[in-house]
């Protein structure tokens, strides 16, 4: 899984840095083989005025064929309250669109299978028209 934290507007220090990572290390760690890339930007939107401007935004790409990027947004007056938001629910997503991706698999898998299954157990209509002439035949 690769890493990599920016900032927008906010010195990203690496007292800063170590809490992002700590925090996404326990949100994603079990995941890692299917995580390819997270990015983390941190930023102050509206700088020294102050109010609910510290800004939390994070990028998940999965390995997973044809998964489109997982992205989250957090928005708090501390930094690290929105990295903290912002790394439980990146978690929480993670988690969901992997067993959601599990099940799609797992549902088209049976679905060839039991249509392969089904073709193989029924005759085709021709056949079974030709079948039924044969024993009306034989039996008059």
């Amino acid at each position: 899984m690769r890493f990599s934290v920016s900032g927008q507007r906010v010195k990203v220090t690496t007292e800063l840095r170590e809490y992002i990572d700590r925090r996404f290390y326990f949100a994603l760690a079990r995941y890692g083989r299917a995580v390819d890339h997270v990015s983390v930007r941190v930023g102050d939107i509206n700088g020294p005025r102050g109010g609910v401007d510290k800004h939390c935004q994070i990028v998940v790409n999965l390995r997973a064929a044809g998964s489109s990027p997982i992205v989250i947004d957090e928005y708090d007056q501390n930094l690290r309250a929105a990295v903290a938001r912002a790394s439980n629910r990146a978690g929480r997503t993670v988690a969901r669109a992997l067993e959601r991706a599990r099940h799609r698999w797992t549902y088209q898998r049976r679905r060839s299978i039991a249509g392969a299954d089904s073709q193989q157990q029924r005759p085709a209509p021709e056949e079974t028209r030709d079948q039924e002439a044969k024993d009306h035949a034989v039996s008059t």
